[in-house]
């Protein structure tokens, strides 16, 4: 785990190395401090020697200064290591989220991936800055003050080594027992922000169903289990601080008791008493520090896991070793395909499909919910592999196909589209960058949207709130449309992306697609007949299975679920119409 998490320090590397160098010279001269401070008080003071404090002075003065100097430059070395760590964290874990799969994006809920993103790595590089300076420094600190106590009065040194094993035991117990609460509290983190997003994302259905005494309960109980895990962890870890003021009290009241009968006997003098307390501080705050940083270390390793879990998620589907970059037209085959959402062959949701669309045709789709109508589009792009059979384009497999080129050539438009916060041009842009005003004019005349958006003030600079919250439903879907054509696709399918808009708009645009994109193959997904039933064929699914093909009339005169679909949507004339 550790090694995977190192491999993103990158460039920040040299501030990392340089971290120690930099914390060992400020512990050398905070080790340097109290030597001199005792040969100060029994040389200078005792002996009332005036030079010798104004030259012990200065140099403590000096060694200050530079002490201090290092420690500033310690915590920018590891500032910057830590910071520029944890960017390259956040980068390599979005960047693998990009290469996820469907597959893979159903394994992590969003609320998951964003506290992963966020909070976690914050953690983690808490834990990074901490470990790179205040863990070399420890140990430093520790040895060094240890050797020179042992070197002026060994009996002294025992004391520390008598309470070292203390805080060890005391700090195994404490980490033992927090880290499982720890793990709880980040999937706690986990549920609030689900409940924040969907509160958030569904804020006009929360009002019009005036249900925010509800949502407000669920937010209440997603926060108050956080409040609950982390205070019991906190309830473990705050035993650190009292644990470490007794054995720091302790170990004060020791060594003034023996170290002033050493000063009484003659064993110690005054200045090495004085020097005693200062090095018995610097080994507390030595071992009060580690503490800190096994607690942090205990905090982040929840974390840690997570962020690895995300990292080393690997897609299923990925590049052939020799992929074909072109596709020369829209042909569609299936043959025999079956596919399953938990890879089990044993447990498909769609078998045995099998049809052929040529280049150019306009298919329609139907079937009632849950029949596999979204998920046998999505072969199609690759969004989702098969189980079994092949999804063939233009004769070649689609796992043939460079995954860019597939997918700039196969363009969906799916249930859920969503535009995002900027401008109406940088929204289009996203189907094509290079589009030119004439091409994006084009398209929203094809998909029907000029009528709504010729009225925009700032033309195509009109500004789009995220999710597009200040358009229609309608409008969303026409603009998500025209954004789809501007990838100049192969293959366009539009998976139920007219049912916010009325029957004359949705003809417009399927008569818009027949007549200006006759060399692209169309595929629409659709609830209503009226959608669909001029399409060159209609393809009736039935429990992920393929339940007729036709033109209109021949499943009107064939097949029985067109029929009462039919039949159902034209009752008492066309009051769909």
């Amino acid at each position: 785990m550790v090694k995977d998490l190192l491999k993103h320090a990158g460039a920040y590397w040299k501030y990392t190395i340089l971290t120690p160098f930099i914390v060992a010279l400020e512990v050398v001269i905070e080790t340097m401090i109290p030597y001199i401070t005792a040969s100060l008080v029994d040389n200078g003071v005792i002996a009332g020697d005036m030079v010798y404090i104004a030259i012990a002075g200065s140099v403590l003065v000096m060694l200050a200064i530079m002490g201090g100097t290092f420690g500033i430059l310690s915590g920018w070395a590891s500032s910057k290591g830590s910071t520029g760590f944890a960017k390259n964290l956040m980068d390599g874990m979005y960047s693998n989220i990009q290469e996820f799969s469907f597959v893979n994006i159903d394994k992590f809920s969003t609320s998951s991936l964003v506290t992963r993103l966020t909070t976690d790595v914050m953690n983690i590089r808490q834990s990074y800055q901490m470990v790179s300076r205040i863990s070399v420094r420890c140990p430093l600190q520790l040895f060094f003050a240890l050797a020179v106590t042992f070197t002026v009065n060994w009996k002294i040194g025992l004391i520390f080594l008598g309470i070292a094993p203390v805080l060890g035991v005391a700090l195994f117990f404490m980490i033992k027992y927090a880290y499982p609460v720890f793990m709880r509290v980040f999937k706690s983190y986990d549920k609030m922000n689900k409940v924040v997003r969907e509160n958030v994302k569904g804020v006009r259905v929360v009002k019009s169903f005036n249900s925010q005494g509800e949502e407000i309960e669920k937010f209440d109980e997603a926060s108050g289990d956080i409040y609950r895990n982390f205070s019991m962890g906190e309830r473990v870890i705050a035993l650190n601080g009292p644990l470490m003021l007794v054995c720091m009290n302790g170990s004060m009241l020791l060594i003034s008791w023996f170290g002033a009968n050493m000063i009484v006997t003659g064993e110690m003098t005054t200045g090495e008493l004085t020097m005693m307390i200062s090095y018995s501080m610097q080994i507390l705050m030595s071992l009060m520090m580690f503490s800190m940083v096994l607690v942090m270390i205990t905090m982040s390793r929840a974390s840690a896991e997570r962020v690895v879990e995300v990292l080393n998620e690997k897609t299923d589907i990925v590049n052939p070793e020799n992929p074909i970059y072109e596709i020369e037209n829209g042909d569609i085959e299936y043959k025999g395909v079956g596919f399953s959402y938990v890879g089990d062959a044993e447990k498909q949701c769609m078998s045995d499909v099998s049809f052929t669309i040529k280049s150019g045709e306009m298919v329609g789709i139907l079937g009632g919910t849950g029949s596999g109508k979204t998920t046998l589009v999505q072969l199609l792009p690759r969004l989702y592999d098969a189980t079994s059979g092949e999804v063939i384009i233009a004769g070649h497999n689609v796992k043939d196909y460079d995954i860019k080129t597939l997918r700039d050539n196969v363009s969906v438009v799916l249930q859920k589209n969503v535009l995002f916060s900027g401008t109406l041009r940088e929204n289009m842009q996203w189907g094509n960058a290079n589009v030119t005003d004439d091409e994006i004019n084009e398209a929203l005349e094809l998909s029907s949207s000029l009528e709504f958006t010729s009225n925009f003030k700032l033309g195509y600079d009109h500004h789009i709130e995220q999710g597009g919250s200040n358009l229609s439903g309608g409008q969303k879907q026409r603009l998500c449309i025209a954004r789809a054509m501007l990838k100049n696709p192969k293959i366009l399918i539009l998976d139920d992306s007219t049912s916010a808009v009325d029957t004359r708009t949705d003809r417009n645009i399927k008569n818009a697609l027949s007549t200006s994109k006759a060399d692209v193959t169309k595929i629409i997904i659709a609830q209503r007949i009226s959608s669909v039933m001029d399409a060159d064929k209609i393809i009736v699914l039935d429990n992920g299975k393929v339940n007729g093909i036709g033109t209109h009339d021949e499943l009107m005169s064939s097949n029985i679920i067109y029929q009462e679909v039919y039949q159902s949507q034209n009752k008492g004339g066309s009051e769909n119409e």
